[in-house]
């Protein structure tokens, strides 16, 4: 892996780290969950080939601090986060940004609040939830979650979270799998762990809740490409996607793996990450 430039930017109320790889056009890659910028550890080097790379911890995860550590979090003020960095990294061009997962909704409400700034937009399995007709039966399932997390703390409510986004019927992760990493894997992991509490009890709830403008995410359907996983037709995250690919009429881009594809499948999904975004 090539050691990115560390920069530091401060914003309203949080000062975000933020890595630099590569020359040319700038791709600005938004983590969801809780893995910050090394969630795209797998797939940056090889997309610095071809343009300037631009990883993040978003506000409040791991080394990117929030002023106030009990500030309420909104996908607006993370998408103005991200306008930022385009500002200070990109002033000049417009960019194209990568999302996934809950930094998917937050490239979102960014191509919507800035399209100037943009030139093209790729949102993997952003979990808006509120556009789906059975939004209600999420809802209830996202204050289970929050219910959960006050009474018994963040595991039970961690694993009520990930019995709500599969699908009706599967079987449970095996939570030993899971945690068999690579021992280069092993430090960050221990950081996702850390910040957990943070991401269920203040971005979940809140990220979960958004509702995205569909029609003027429409009318800018032509820089918007939508990606599910493979491997996870029918789970929760997944469907958003291919709603909103039926109501605009544009395709859904499969990517290898399921949700957590990025992580599962790096050299694949960079692959179909290189293609959809210079199509």
């Amino acid at each position: 892996m090539t050691s990115p430039t560390i920069g530091r930017l401060r914003v309203d109320g949080a000062t975000l780290h933020y890595e630099v790889r590569g020359r040319g056009p700038l791709l600005l890659l938004i983590p969801g969950g809780a893995g910050g910028a090394a969630s795209f550890d797998g797939v940056a080097d090889d997309l610095a080939a071809e343009y300037t790379v631009v990883s993040y911890d978003p506000r409040g995860l791991s080394r990117s601090p929030l002023d106030d550590p009990e500030a309420q979090q909104r996908v607006a003020q993370h998408a103005d986060d991200a306008y930022r960095l385009l500002e200070l990294l990109s002033p000049s061009a417009p960019a194209r940004v990568v999302g996934s997962s809950s930094g998917a909704i937050v490239a979102l409400d960014l191509l919507a609040t800035h399209p100037e700034r943009i030139e093209r937009v790729v949102a993997h399995e952003p979990p808006v939830v509120e556009v789906l007709p059975d939004a209600a039966e999420h809802r209830a399932m996202l204050a289970r979650v929050q219910d959960t997390f006050r009474r018994e703390g963040l595991m039970p409510a961690v694993a009520v979270f990930a019995a709500g986004l599969r699908r009706p019927g599967d079987d449970p992760v095996d939570a030993q799998a899971a945690t068999e990493l690579p021992p280069q894997a092993t430090a960050r992991a221990e950081r996702t762990m850390a910040d957990m509490p943070y991401f269920i009890g203040r971005i979940v709830p809140s990220f979960m809740a958004y509702a995205p403008d569909l029609d003027r995410l429409k009318a800018l359907s032509d820089r918007l490409v939508l990606g599910g996983g493979a491997d996870s037709r029918g789970e929760l995250p997944y469907r958003p996607a291919a709603f909103l690919t039926e109501r605009f009429g544009t395709e859904l881009i499969h990517f290898p793996g399921g949700h957590t594809g990025l992580s599962t499948h790096p050299a694949q999904f960079g692959e179909v990450l290189r293609k959809v975004l210079s199509a």
